[in-house]
């Protein structure tokens, strides 16, 4: 008979809980803000081109965020020691382009109220495989598989009535319906199966600050090869417009947004599982409403449709508040541990090592910081100031009141996660 794996003391396991839940509800605030930038660019440009210019704003905030926090050295170490998982957050990476560049499709032919909560759905495609791959929910008593469940469902349907309050009946989707469509429910596929090297890497040790730096690197080459392919080769638009430089500020600047959003997006993977992590993060809508809303305007001030916009923030959060209330008992985290347990074997890791890593209690000796650290966060910045400089600003009316306290809850919700990460785990 296998040897059964000790259990985690159910404190660890309400703090790692915790964490989790604050690290979801900040993916949520700051995923929620990474379309408003965009808002501000109307080029023209391909969905496929519009993709590559955000892509490869994450590809400089990825570099340069993980450097910042943990130094290049950690990460190649960490890397080094999960040589294994390369591949799989290169496949993550390549999924997350792919269901990217549908989304802007699917907007396109069916508009975002449509089309946001269609892959939205990309949150029970995650519990689905969290449960057959991982062992999620699996043994959790039925409260809790309720909370999940229904909490999810009940943040579903709040974007499909915050979407509904937002959609205008114009008609000029409606010849691409069926396109539009398909792309969306791809895109919630994708999304959430992307989920699975997410959750293999972490049970298997590895720091979701080193698995962002080779994920970006499917993601750069997978769209990459999409406009080269898809969009005319070396003569697409995006490499010879003059319009593109202008509006490149405002596109590297949503994927640096994006990229905080995701990385906390990552931890609440680790620390709570796919099932758990996307509904959370899936609140984004709501801030993304909040953003189209009071900053742009966009919200008609018809009575129903208001009435759209609160219901279905009540429902929200009401869903939110459910799910993160679903704490893992000790035979749920029986399972989890049987899951390590597995990767270990598998791989012939460190058991003590990984689980010392998973539960955010390891305390490897740091590698410290090298000159290049420094290089890459200054390139990084002066890759920002470059574009901001050529950027043009368009006249767009804006409630700059409203901006600023927005502005303030996202640098709120990054301060207290990343104080949560720091004092409890270093970022590990």
């Amino acid at each position: 008979m296998s040897k059964q794996p000790k259990t985690t003391p159910i404190v660890r396991t309400i703090s790692r809980h915790g964490l989790g839940v604050l690290c979801g509800i900040g993916a949520g605030v700051w995923l929620g803000a990474a379309e408003a930038p965009t808002k501000l660019v109307n080029s023209g440009l391909s969905p496929y081109a519009i993709s590559l210019c955000m892509v490869a704003g994450v590809f400089v905030a990825r570099w340069s965020v993980p450097t910042l926090l943990k130094g290049t050295r950690s990460v190649f170490a960490d890397l080094n020691r999960n040589r294994q998982l390369l591949p799989f957050a290169i496949l993550a990476g390549m999924l997350w382009a792919v269901a990217n560049t549908l989304t802007v499709f699917a907007i396109r032919d069916v508009g975002l109220a449509i089309a946001f909560p269609l892959w939205n759905t990309n949150s029970l495609v995650g519990i689905l495989w969290g449960r057959l791959l991982f062992g999620e929910l699996k043994g959790a008593g039925a409260g809790n598989v309720a909370k999940v469940l229904l909490g999810s469902l009940a943040i579903m349907a709040a974007a499909v009535m915050l979407g509904f309050s937002t959609m205008h009946q114009t008609g000029s989707h409606s010849t691409h319906a069926l396109p539009g469509i398909l792309a969306a429910a791809g895109a919630s596929l994708l999304w959430g199966s992307m989920y699975i090297p997410y959750r293999k890497a972490y049970l298997s040790g590895m720091n979701p600050l080193s698995f962002v730096t080779v994920f970006t690197v499917g993601e750069l080459g997978t769209m990459l090869v999409l406009v080269l392919v898809f969009d005319g080769g070396t003569h697409a638009a995006v490499f010879h417009s003059p319009t593109v430089l202008p509006m490149l500020f405002w596109l590297f600047l949503g994927g640096f947004v994006w990229v905080i959003g995701d990385i906390f997006q990552q931890f609440a993977t680790k620390y709570l599982g796919i099932g758990r992590g996307i509904p959370l993060s899936n609140t984004n809508q709501l801030w993304g409403l909040a953003w189209g809303a009071l900053v742009f305007g966009e919200l008609s001030h018809d009575p129903a449709r208001l009435l759209l916009v609160v219901a279905g923030s009540l429902v929200m959060i009401l869903g939110a508040i459910a799910v993160s209330s679903a704490i893992a008992t000790e035979r749920e985290s029986q399972h989890t541990l049987y899951a390590i347990e597995r990767e270990c074997a598998r791989y012939r890791l460190d058991r003590a090592d990984v689980m010392s890593t998973f539960d955010g209690s390891s305390r490897r000796a740091e590698e410290g910081r090298a000159w290049w650290d420094w290089l890459i966060i200054i390139s990084g910045v002066m890759v920002f100031v470059f574009l901001g400089i050529k950027a043009r600003v368009p006249s767009l009316a804006m409630n700059y009141p409203w901006t600023a306290v927005l502005t303030l809850l996202l640098v709120g919700s990054a301060v207290a996660c990343g104080w949560g990460l720091w004092r409890t785990t270093r970022f590990s």
